[in-house]
């Protein structure tokens, strides 16, 4: 099966994105896959840590396959509510959303 269609799309993805956000060097890579993730791992969260939010375990995609990322302390940010990352489906295909702070 070729990539190069997957390629293309990602390309044009980044660069809808970087002008979107005027070129900004804040602008984030839009990652997409052509399938769905695996269901996720059974993770046992450790005790929770003054201070830190706990971002669970996600499939990520790399190198045309997924790879389990395990989960890992953030920093809290005082007034906000940490939002892990996801996956969606989008049309044939899957786009994952950073998680993030709201």
């Amino acid at each position: 099966m070729s990539r190069k269609p997957l390629q293309s799309f990602r390309s044009l993805l980044v660069a809808a994105t970087l002008a979107l956000a005027g070129g900004s060097a804040i602008a984030q890579t839009i990652i997409v896959a052509p399938n769905a993730p695996p269901p996720p791992r059974a993770e046992v969260m450790p005790p929770a840590r003054a201070g830190y939010a706990w971002d669970p375990g996600h499939w990520r995609w790399a190198h045309g396959g997924y790879v389990w990322a395990p989960g890992h302390w953030q920093p809290v940010r005082v007034g906000h509510r940490w939002v892990p990352g996801h996956w969606i489906e989008h049309g044939p295909n899957w786009r994952w959303v950073p998680g993030h702070w709201a």
